[in-house]
């Protein structure tokens, strides 16, 4: 992968994606491969991105949002910019996924206890004498 440029086969074995994955990616304006008539040859940077979206992804953010947190690279402050408002939503990302965590405990902690009060009655249940 140190070389300039790659192809789409090129990028979707390096990044475990699909041909439709990129150019989807590309239609969100997210990475912008040089085209060369029907070829799509990927930078570094467009490899920089993708990394970048793939591990947003992971973490749940919406593609807009990282559109946009990708974008404030391009404005030349040297990523201060960039950095300062990933990081402000990733804290609040992470807010959010602590409280689905909290929330889905509760739920399994829940449904644990009604599963033994279940089983318990089914213990106690005898059916008649036939």
């Amino acid at each position: 992968m140190d070389q300039e440029l790659l192809t789409i086969r090129e990028m979707c074995e390096a990044f475990d994606v699909t041909p439709r994955t990129l150019r989807f990616y590309e239609s969100k304006e997210l990475i912008s491969p040089i085209r060369d008539g029907q070829k799509r040859l990927y930078t570094r940077r467009d490899r920089g991105r993708l990394t970048l979206i793939l591990r947003g992804k992971r973490f749940g953010f919406a593609l807009e949002e990282m559109r946009q947190l990708l974008n404030l690279y391009d404005r030349g402050d040297q990523k201060g910019e960039q950095l300062k408002r990933t990081v402000a939503a990733a804290r609040e990302r992470l807010a959010q996924m602590e409280q689905q965590r909290d929330e889905l405990t509760e739920a399994i902690d829940e449904l644990r206890s009604q599963l033994e009060a279940g089983a318990e009655m089914l213990a106690a249940f005898r059916p008649a004498a036939e």
